[in-house]
């Protein structure tokens, strides 16, 4: 049985409570098997196959909290309790009732933040050269204070390696430094009580390092190379080992605003930049064709971030269209198209809102799975992240000039 055949029918014995049941139920017949994501997201938010038969004048109509409730009372799932599709559905329907609470406050902007793999560790990186990493297991408390060297405007990414002893660090410049948060020291300032090693992503195609910019980096899964983005629309693979650029590759016109590895391999890579593509690079074919191995067009603005469901199959991406996509790269093509649009100004998220106008427009050759939008993209870039669940995803902040 296949990956996916097997999590349709835990997610059907999850919401109906019995094996037999859930091979006939919804899924197997709907006829919308095409992307795994959106089949297991619908299968894990939808209430007991017992209460989904209920209609009134013929019309499907959401099941009640209190038709829920008495449900579970009366034990229609067989199982005494509710099961977890009947959770996330009656949970769906409800706002938070306790709101958000203060960590901690710094006096310069917060323009980094994301949790560690297990979700022990969150970092943290603001404007004022500091990057905070602090252990939720422990009360959020503060694990490593760094005090970050040569950040020019900001600090624009920072990433855990695989085995959570180091982290990166890159800024509007070509060097990306590199710290060991492992040692005993809680406060780490860059080459006085800790050395920060500095990594050099300068090449002969960017000798004037001034208008030079890293604005992501990435750890490989297995933490011996690391990927970056730029501002002369190039990759750059750096080679830990080597201590040096092991490949650049020419992949758009414009900045890079993100780059990640697609999966363990290591082989594929996934960009995004202000040309409103996202594309896919597999280094195995790059010395034959130097092309891309596809282009995946659905956005109308600037990529801002890219996060891999670590599959090799799905991503999600974040726009300055205010929208976060769904990819599937077996959607991909040879060619992105552009969407030519005419505006009486050139809008720039930072200090403009975004166009009525265009807040409901479509691209005509949308690529994505899945469009998701009610965020907004305007004075700070969002970055967008799959959670340790399948098929979910959550958004943080960060900022950049461009």
């Amino acid at each position: 049985m296949s990956q996916l055949a097997k999590g349709i029918e835990v997610c059907n014995e999850e919401s109906s409570g019995t094996r037999s049941h859930g091979a006939q139920g919804h899924g197997r017949n709907s006829g919308d098997l095409d992307h795994e994501i959106a089949q297991l997201t619908k299968l894990r938010s939808e209430p007991n196959e017992h209460l989904k038969k209920a209609t009134v004048g013929g019309l499907k109509l959401p099941v009640s909290t209190l038709r829920m409730l008495a449900a579970r009372e009366s034990n229609y799932s067989g199982r005494g309790r509710f099961s977890l599709s009947d959770r996330c559905h009656v949970l769906s329907r409800y706002l938070p009732i306790y709101g958000p609470q203060k960590v901690d406050k710094m006096r310069s902007r917060a323009y980094i933040s994301q949790f560690s793999a297990d979700g022990s560790l969150f970092v943290a990186g603001f404007q004022g050269s500091h990057i905070r990493i602090y252990n939720v297991d422990k009360g959020w408390k503060v694990q490593k204070d760094i005090l970050a060297k040569s950040v020019n405007w900001t600090i624009t990414d920072t990433s855990l390696s695989p085995d959570q002893r180091y982290l990166v660090y890159s800024s509007i410049s070509p060097l990306v430094h590199i710290v060991n948060i492992e040692s005993a020291a809680t406060v780490s300032l860059a080459n006085i009580t800790e050395i920060h090693d500095g990594l050099d992503f300068t090449s002969d195609n960017n000798d004037d390092s001034d208008d030079f910019s890293i604005f992501s980096v990435k750890f490989s899964t297995d933490g011996r190379e690391l990927v970056a983005g730029s501002s002369d629309g190039a990759i750059y693979v750096y080679d830990l080992a080597a201590n040096k650029v092991g490949l650049r590759i020419p992949a758009h016109e414009v900045d890079v605003n993100t780059v990640c590895f697609a999966d363990e391999s290591g082989h594929v890579i996934y960009s995004g930049s202000d040309d409103h593509f996202c594309k896919v690079w597999d280094r195995r074919c790059l010395s034959t064709t130097g092309q891309a191995a596809g282009v995946l067009t659905g956005h109308l603005e600037g990529i801002t971030f890219i996060d891999s469901r670590g599959d090799g199959r799905y991503f999600i991406s974040n726009g300055k269209d205010q929208s976060t996509k769904l990819w599937d790269i077996r959607k991909m093509t040879s060619n992105g198209q552009t969407f030519p649009r005419q505006r009486d100004f050139d809008w720039d998220y930072r200090w403009m809102d975004y166009p009525e106008e265009d807040r409901n427009l479509k691209h005509p050759h949308d690529q994505s799975v899945a469009t998701y939008k009610g965020h907004s993209v305007l004075y700070t870039l969002i970055r967008c992240y799959f959670s340790l669940h399948i098929g979910e995803w959550s958004s943080s902040c960060q900022t950049q000039p461009s």
